[in-house]
C-alpha cells in the first residue's frame, strides 16, 4: 500500500493535468458514494476546486522515499490505529515535529498528511487532493509543495475507520539517508 501511495502522489505531482482528467472521469468513487450514502455531505465545491487547481499546477519532480520519515509515520499508525485516535499529536502530547526529529528526520521543513478510511492508494491520494472539509486545503498543499523532496508513508488498521495512512513530508533527506548514500560512494579502505 505504501509504495502504491507514493507512486500515486508522484503521478499527481508529475502529471497534474492528467490527474485532473482522472478526477473528471470518475466524479465519485465507490468509496465516496458509500460515505455519502452513510450521511457524509458531498462537497462538490472541493471536487471542482481540486480539478481547477490541478489544471493550473505545473509538474513537479517526484518525492523520494525516506526511511526515517517512514519510521515516524509507522510509529504514529501503530499508536493511533489500535486506540482509535485521530490527529497529528501523540497520545502523550508529543507534536508531529518532535516525533519526526526523534526518528532522525530533518524537520526544518516538514508536514504530515493523514487519511482515515480510504481503502485503496487511489482513494487515499484522491481524498487528500480534493481535501473536502479542510478550508485551507493543507493536505493538497503538502502533496504539491515545491520544497518537499522526500516522504515516508505508513498504513495500517484503525479501530474506528478500518484503515489509516500517514505521509510525513520533508524538504531534505534524513541525515541517516545522506550518510548511507555517502558510504556507497566512498572508496573502501585498504
Amino acid at each position: 500500500m505504501e509504495d502504491a501511495i507514493l507512486a500515486e502522489i508522484n503521478f499527481a505531482r508529475a502529471y497534474p493535468q492528467e490527474y485532473a482528467r482522472r478526477l473528471q472521469r470518475e466524479p465519485v468513487t465507490p468509496w465516496e458514494r458509500a460515505l455519502i450514502d452513510a450521511g457524509e455531505p458531498e462537497d462538490r465545491a472541493a471536487y471542482v476546486e481540486a480539478i481547477e487547481y490541478l489544471k493550473r499546477q505545473r509538474p513537479l519532480s517526484p518525492l523520494r522515499p525516506d526511511d526515517s520519515l517512514a519510521a515516524a509515520a509507522l510509529e504514529h499508525v501503530s499508536l493511533q490505529g489500535p486506540a482509535g485516535h485521530i490527529g497529528h499529536g501523540g497520545a502523550n502530547g508529543e507534536r508531529f515535529y518532535d516525533r519526526v526529529r526523534r526518528h532522525g528526520a530533518a524537520a526544518a521543513s516538514a508536514a504530515e498528511n493523514i487519511a482515515y478510511g480510504p481503502p485503496s492508494p487511489e482513494d487515499v491520494v484522491r481524498a487528500l487532493i480534493i481535501d473536502s472539509g479542510v478550508p485551507d486545503r493543507g493536505h493538497r498543499t503538502n502533496i504539491f509543495h515545491t520544497a518537499f523532496k522526500v516522504v515516508g508513508v505508513s498504513c495500517g488498521p484503525h479501530r474506528d475507520y478500518t484503515t489509516m495512512c500517514v505521509m510525513d513530508f520533508s524538504g531534505a533527506p534524513s541525515p541517516r539517508i545522506i550518510t548511507a548514500q555517502l558510504d556507497k560512494v566512498r572508496p573502501a579502505d585498504e
